[in-house]
């Protein structure tokens, strides 16, 4: 066999050996929290029923800024992230007062920096919210922050250490210079709610889809003056994988625009309060969209 015709034949080989291999597996992050955990198995299943094989998946990967270092690295190759905390704690800017604008900047920025597609809203907001006591005796005439600021008795808020640290987290809040009985104390999740219903906070930070407020014992304050950042759940997706695989982002697109706030309200209940597995609670979403 001549050099040439060996050369010829060798290639022939690569290519055919290159166009039968499988794709590169997709991995599935998410940060440390009951919706990141129910988001990310709603998109490893539906991939799964789309594509026709298994996606792994990357949990407990912390907060943003370590979800993002893993999708820079090809640790995984896609995570639900959040406009608002793109801008804020990737990008380090002041972000818009308008939630569109803050999409697209971060769109347009973790395409340019991170190689990376923004793909269209899920439909819900995570921004932050206070909550008081439903039977607070001054709940019937405190409806929006500003209103909170004008009561008499002060307040003893309970946030978590990250939202004190936050460029909009405290020094936002702090914007409506509400009267305070003590300083903020520091305080996650359970214990801030514990501490909410026994009366050793008066009012406590959460996010606007955390599964405590479908309960009725909880009131809602509006942010009236717009202080929090505004913060959609979207996915942000390797390109390359959305070039080398492109049946991924129609697939991911179906999602776009589906979740509620109300809706992803109820899934973190669904876990935190009905003790659903993630996985169940992402099936049963599936199956009622019809997905």
């Amino acid at each position: 066999m001549t050099r040439l015709r060996f050369v010829n034949l060798s290639l022939a080989i690569l290519l055919m050996s290159a166009c039968g291999s499988s794709p590169k597996t997709i991995i599935v992050g998410s940060m440390n929290s009951t919706e990141q955990a129910v988001l990310s198995e709603i998109v490893a299943q539906h991939l799964e029923h789309r594509l026709g094989r298994k996606v792994e998946r990357r949990p407990n990967l912390f907060d943003t800024r370590i979800a993002y270092q893993a999708l820079q690295g090809g640790e995984i190759s896609l995570y639900p992230e959040y406009t608002g905390a793109i801008v804020t704690e990737i990008l380090k800017e002041k972000p818009a007062d308008d939630a569109s604008l803050i999409f697209e900047r971060a769109k347009g920025e973790m395409k340019r920096l991170a190689q990376a597609d923004l793909l269209n809203p899920l439909g819900f907001d995570n921004s932050f919210v206070t909550v008081i006591r439903a039977d607070d005796v001054r709940a019937s005439k405190v409806s929006t922050l500003s209103e909170a600021a004008q009561v008499s008795d002060g307040w003893v808020v309970g946030a978590s250490l990250a939202f004190q640290q936050l460029p909009d987290g405290m020094p936002a809040l702090t914007q409506y210079k509400l009267p305070m009985k003590a300083a903020p104390r520091s305080m996650d999740g359970d214990l801030s709610l514990k501490a909410l219903e026994q009366n050793a906070v008066t009012m406590m930070v959460a996010h606007a889809t955390d599964g405590i407020l479908t309960q009725s014992k909880w009131k809602t304050l509006v942010d009236d003056r717009h202080v929090f950042v505004p913060k959609q759940a979207c996915l942000l997706v390797q390109q390359n994988l959305l070039m080398t695989q492109p049946a991924v982002r129609p697939a991911l697109e179906e999602l776009s625009g589906k979740i509620t706030t109300e809706k992803m309200r109820e899934l973190n209940a669904s876990v935190d309060l009905g003790h659903l597995q993630p996985k169940d609670a992402a099936a049963a979403f599936l199956k009622q969209l019809g997905l």
